[in-house]
């Protein structure tokens, strides 16, 4: 499902101002005249998977709202070299000015998109589910999570107020597993969930004793998970994170885990070279 408008606003908004700095786009005032039309094609140079066409219309219509943009393709659709993605037609100087921040945003979603959707076919033969994390660029984390969506990803939690998730410098402080679940415990709402991260075999039959909802198994080689999802037999959610690649995480979901989550895919994804010719 698409992001409502109000939430994708202020974040293109805030691009456009940037761009425009105090006096607008002075080189196309300069070399384009006023009363200058054309049309132009977002056109794909790269396989890849879609994302963000909704912030790229939005950019032109807040540049000048006569402008008018035509998507070939949706969200979640994959798209090759040469494939037209969606054109815009308009007065030039709107276009032109409107152009790098619709690339930015349509260039950085589709590649979480596109490596979101190579990890995801990847495991597709499994009941396993790629999540992502908090690991986000600041002020983008809603567009980036619905990019991962786009790509046949899920989102793990939104924020820290969204579920509780014990990790080892929590573990540390509390004073051990048994004092970091029962503080859990004791100040969650009756619908929040409880995750804890676990490195060993020996934690995880710890936290079993106890109860989590789900545990997270970090850093543990596919033979370590396979035991790790034996030992706790349905009885929590179980995450494998660490080292998620394309290459990688086939072998990992074989092993029974019900995700996988990577930092990657939001924060270090490459962008999808994608172009906008007149």
């Amino acid at each position: 499902m698409p992001l409502p408008i109000v939430l994708i606003e202020p974040l293109v908004r805030a691009a456009l101002l940037e761009d425009l700095g105090r006096a607008g786009d002075i080189t196309t005032d300069a070399c384009v005249p006023a009363a200058a039309t054309a049309k132009a094609a977002f056109t794909g140079r790269t396989p890849g998977t879609i994302a963000g066409l909704d912030l790229a219309a939005l950019t032109f219509r807040l540049v000048d709202p006569t402008l008018v943009f035509t998507p070939h393709l949706h969200d979640g659709d994959r798209v090759s070299p040469g494939d037209v993605i969606a054109t815009i037609a308009g007065p030039a100087r709107a276009i032109l000015t409107g152009e790098r921040v619709a690339l930015n945003f349509l260039g950085h979603l589709s590649g979480i998109a596109t490596v979101t959707r190579a990890i995801a076919d990847s495991i597709a033969h499994t009941k396993c589910r790629l999540a992502c994390t908090r690991k986000t660029t600041p002020g983008l984390r809603a567009v980036e999570k619905y990019a991962v969506r786009c790509g046949g990803g899920s989102n793990h939690r939104f924020g820290l107020d969204d579920a509780i998730l014990i990790k080892d410098n929590h573990i540390a402080i509390a004073g051990g597993i048994a004092a970091a679940l029962s503080a859990a415990r004791a100040h969650a709402g009756h619908l929040v969930k409880i995750e804890i991260e676990v490195d060993t075999l020996a934690q995880l039959a710890e936290v079993l004793a106890i109860g989590a909802d789900a545990v997270l198994l970090d850093n543990m080689s596919p033979a370590t998970l396979r035991a790790a999802v034996a030992l706790v037999a349905g009885r929590a959610i179980t995450e494998a994170s660490g080292r998620i690649t394309p290459e990688t995480a086939a072998a990992m979901a074989e092993t029974g885990v019900d995700l996988i989550s990577a930092g990657w895919i939001t924060h270090s994804a490459p962008v999808l070279d994608i172009g906008l010719d007149i």
